[in-house]
């Protein structure tokens, strides 16, 4: 997908209700499973043990943490749209995230992102909140939708 790019942090309040894009799909192999397993010290076995989960998971495959699948949420977005004339920008939380639907190892995942606030904030800033709904290859229900939010500051 072509990524979108806007001119300056102020103008973002324009596209406020709009569809800001889709970005590529990324594979979430077993391989990155397991490294975040190792990253946060989770090694439950729905998302390490590959021989159990082909006997006792429903189609037989191990599945990804919720929060790895939330944590793709920056690259994937980094794919879906840039604001140029930006200072600095910050991660400000989410307000709300829900895990909808498991990621089968070996799945692929991408995220759609929608503008639903641009809150002018101080020294030259914007607030952006985003629903990020993050789509899983082959299934009708999404695995996550997370209401993300950023400060960036324009240059």
């Amino acid at each position: 997908m072509a990524k979108r790019e806007f001119a300056h942090p102020n103008e973002m309040h324009k596209f406020v209700g709009q569809e800001i894009g889709v970005s590529d799909w990324v594979e979430v192999s077993q391989d990155r499973i397991n490294r975040f397993a190792d990253a946060t010290g989770d090694h439950q076995w729905i998302h390490v043990d590959v021989e159990r989960a082909k006997k006792d998971m429903p189609g037989g495959k191990t599945i990804a943490h919720g929060f790895l699948t939330l944590s793709l949420i920056p690259m994937l977005n980094h794919q879906i749209s840039h604001i140029n004339n930006v200072r600095n920008g910050i991660n400000y939380g989410c307000n709300k995230v829900r895990f909808t639907s498991p990621v089968p190892a070996g799945s692929r995942v991408r995220a759609r992102a929608k503008l639903i606030a641009a809150d002018p904030m101080d020294k030259g800033g914007v607030r952006l909140t985003n629903q990020v709904t993050i789509e899983v290859e082959g299934q009708e229900r999404p695995a996550c939708i997370a209401e993300t939010m950023s400060i960036v500051y324009g240059a």
